[in-house]
């Protein structure tokens, strides 16, 4: 591509239409020529920090786009400038400053493009902020109606925040022009309990008949595997999910070997309580409550109950804990979590660690309440660090029977590229990873006696305003009604969870892995063998 000659605007055209196929070569030619011909452009160094994010050079691309918006724009401009500064911090974990941005993107919406617009709905999104995502991912939608990546996002982002029946629309209308979407089948399945006479199955089934792609066949079948529990048919919901696990960890390569080093790690280092961390003062402030456990064991429930509260804020599933920790290791490891992190963060000043959780907590932040709960239920594995970090916090680990856990966890997709699920596509690997799970916690009962409360899901459906006040008291909050009436509360939902907590308590979810009794006879086994009763 010759670029002799070349204006300001034919050399934007270019490097734009370089990035859009993925030729990050020509578009930096065409953005480095356009910054050095024409320094007073703002496109220049923007179109290169864009280059440099698409190689995943974030640290050189993050000045380019910052040096982008202090340049002269049109106001369209400004707002896409900012609205990427916004995306790239957020893939850096700087929750503050990506807020920041996407605010300052938002003033200029009635000028922003579609892409734009979504690009602020996404980064307000990963700051748990969905209620207002839906302006933007809703004007993006009206720009633009036949973008089903933009669709999509709206989609999502109501049945988050309870607009199930236009959700539902948005979903229907993508597939309408894409009949073999498998992630909008799999949201769709997920959206809502699904009856014997209305459902999806035929049309998921001819959609799986179609597909090429394992990541496809793999959403396919977990909703294939939903929508015919919901409607009675356990053998062949069972057999869906044992076909996508059994491909999936294949592909993925999971061991369970890696899990078992970090909770031998975590183990080891608060066996030892002489090193920095265990000695040294944390940060004081009883703002934070930790809702922990294992994934679908009811944290969503509590988090729901404990933000119903006059006193309380939820700010979702934070990685603030991880992060902190991660970050005062100071590991050059890829993962968040590993055993070599965990070992690290032995030499990590406690405050400081409580100072960084803090600050990239109230990030999240949005109302004036006294308290807050962080519901990330990974944090089990670090209420170690939690309660020698701030030893004011609060901490409730949710517990539910040994099999209904395992069996939650087998019939939900978590995210594909995460490897803390990795143990979930596998039966007798979810039942070693709670067996560690359960092990962890005497440990932790066992070295920080009472201050973990140990909350039981069937507990808590069996004498709900009972185990509700324990609930309170344990976080030292005053007793509110309000509490009793979670379903009521409005607030957004992210997780799997969302159509549950919007309805009151009930004992459906007890018991439910008995269904499948026969094809979970080896996880039975492997409980029985090792002293872990089956139920709560």
């Amino acid at each position: 591509m010759s670029l002799q000659g070349e204006g300001a605007e034919t050399l934007e055209a270019q490097a734009r239409a370089a990035l859009a196929r993925g030729d990050l070569s020509s578009a930096q030619r065409a953005a480095g020529t356009l910054a050095r011909r024409h320094p007073e452009r703002a496109a220049g160094p923007f179109l290169l920090g864009l280059v440099a994010a698409e190689a995943g050079r974030f640290g050189e691309a993050l000045p380019l786009l910052r040096q982008a918006t202090e340049g002269e724009a049109a106001p369209a401009e400004q707002a896409e400038h900012l609205a990427q500064l916004a995306r790239i911090l957020i893939l850096l974990r700087r929750d503050g400053e990506a807020a920041e941005a996407a605010q300052a993107a938002l003033t200029l919406a009635q000028q922003a493009s579609a892409l734009t617009l979504d690009t602020i709905g996404c980064v307000l999104v990963r700051l748990g902020d969905h209620q207002s995502a839906l302006a933007p991912f809703g004007r993006a939608v009206e720009d633009e109606p036949d973008n089903p990546v933009y669709r999509f996002n709206l989609a999502a982002a109501l049945g988050f925040t309870g607009e199930v029946a236009a959700a539902r629309a948005h979903y229907e209308a993508i597939l309408e022009r894409d009949p073999g979407h498998a992630r909008v089948h799999y949201a769709l399945a997920i959206l809502s309990r699904q009856s014997r006479e209305d459902n999806h199955v035929t049309r998921l089934e001819a959609a799986l008949a179609k597909t090429p792609g394992r990541e496809d066949a793999l959403r396919l079948r977990y909703a294939l595997a939903k929508e015919l529990e919901d409607i009675g048919e356990p053998a062949r919901a069972f057999a869906h999910l044992a076909q996508a696990n059994a491909a999936h960890k294949a592909a993925t390569g999971y061991d369970f070997a890696r899990d078992a080093a970090i909770f031998d790690a975590i183990e080891a280092l608060f066996s030892n309580g002489d090193t920095p961390l265990s000695t040294g003062a944390g940060r004081g402030g009883a703002a934070p409550i930790f809702v922990v456990g294992m994934p679908r064991t009811g944290t969503t429930l509590v988090d729901r109950i404990l933000s119903s509260h006059r006193d309380v804020e939820a700010t979702g599933e934070l990685q603030a804990m991880p992060v902190a920790v991660k970050q005062l290791a100071g590991t050059r490891s890829r993962l968040v979590i590993d055993a070599e992190t965990i070992a690290a963060s032995a030499a990590s000043d406690p405050r400081a660690i409580g100072e960084a959780y803090l600050a990239r907590a109230q990030h999240h932040r949005r109302t004036g309440r006294a308290r807050f709960t962080d519901k990330l239920p990974a944090n089990f594995l670090y209420i170690g660090h939690i309660l020698c970090a701030l030893p004011e916090a609060r901490v409730v680990c949710l517990r539910r029977g040994a099999m209904d856990t395992v069996w939650s966890n087998l019939r939900n997709l978590f995210a594909t590229q995460s490897a803390y699920y990795g143990y979930s596509y596998d039966p007798l690997d979810t039942a070693r990873y709670f067996a560690r799970f359960d092990r962890l916690m005497a440990f932790w009962e066992a070295r920080f006696a009472g201050r973990v409360l140990q909350l039981g899901y069937e507990a808590l459906v069996h004498d709900q305003e009972g185990e509700t006040r324990r609930l309170l008291a344990h976080c030292g909050l005053d007793w509110d009604p309000a509490c009793l009436a979670f379903h009521q509360n409005a607030a957004a939902v992210a997780t799997p969870s969302a159509a549950q907590v919007r309805r009151p308590l009930n004992a459906e979810g007890i018991g439910r892995w008995k269904t499948h009794a026969e094809d979970l006879r080896e996880v039975a086994a492997f409980f029985q063998s090792a002293g872990i009763a089956l139920d709560g």
